[in-house]
């Protein structure tokens, strides 16, 4: 029997997941497939049921159900728990389970740039499912202080209740950092555009975004006009990605170049 993998969100036509799932699992000679579906919120409860019934093995969470998934599981790993944040589903003796790779995949991509993070201060813009990772992840590597920012600032205070050390600004305002993060979806349309005062406060500043497709969104082209540091999402995306692969199929697939030049970013 083959077993079926899947990806979903809202949107989900930028996932390069299946691409780079589909190769690692011909690669290994596992008997799956992985696909990604696009899913409305209503449809949730239908797509936990098909994974307890095993039509579906295991799943990735994508944009905006992480946080929404969570109340139709049976349990969390300690890391899921921590972050309320979830992007990986299997299945363990009849129970669902929600666990977060994002907080390593985003630990390791950071670790990889070379930049210094410890003492550092950070901006993160946004507020949604992946922001609760970013900032354990921050934690991890020492970080001093962390902003958020989101244009609703009551998402933004949701995430305060669990970290309060965490200071919120408004949006749009702007304040002395090292770093700072794009966790919005802002950009994955390639005339998305994040307004910010690049000209003022790039120069030697440190640019992330989490979207990895497109390659370079507005807010990196931008940054780096003006002299900033930039890093995409793909490195995150490629060590979350194996660490999913490794819970469903108990194999730690390579990141050998043929998987990096495969997803061309």
């Amino acid at each position: 029997m083959i077993k079926k993998f899947l990806v979903i969100g809202n949107p989900i036509q930028h996932s390069l997941s299946p691409d780079l799932h589909n190769y690692w699992i011909k690669k290994n000679k596992i008997n799956a497939s992985y696909e990604k579906k696009l899913l409305q919120e209503n449809e949730l409860k239908k797509f936990i049921s098909d994974i307890e019934e095993e039509n579906i093995h295991g799943a990735n969470i994508t944009v905006p159900f992480k946080n929404k998934i969570i109340p139709l599981l049976d349990s969390l790993t300690s890391e899921a728990d921590r972050s309320q944040s979830v992007n990986t589903i299997y299945k363990v003796k009849n129970k669902i389970i929600g666990d977060n790779t994002d907080i390593d995949g985003f630990k390791i991509a950071l670790e990889k740039t070379k930049q210094t993070i410890e003492n550092k201060t950070a901006l993160i813009l946004g507020a949604g499912g992946v922001v609760s990772s970013i900032i354990i992840a921050l934690k991890k590597l020492k970080i001093d202080k962390i902003f958020i920012t989101n244009r609703t600032e009551k998402k933004a205070t949701e995430i305060k209740k669990t970290f309060s050390d965490v200071e919120i600004i408004k949006w749009g305002e702007i304040i002395d950092f090292d770093i700072i993060i794009n966790a919005t979806s802002v950009g994955l349309d390639k005339a998305d555009v994040i307004k910010l005062d690049y000209e003022k406060i790039s120069k030697d500043k440190f640019f992330y975004d989490v979207i990895y497709n497109p390659k370079e969104t507005n807010f990196l082209k931008e940054a780096k006009k003006f002299g900033g540091k930039t890093e995409n999402g793909k490195t995150m995306f490629l060590y979350q990605a194996q660490k999913a692969f490794f819970i469903w199929h108990g194999v730690l697939p390579k990141i050998d170049t043929e998987a990096i030049n495969l997803l061309n970013l």
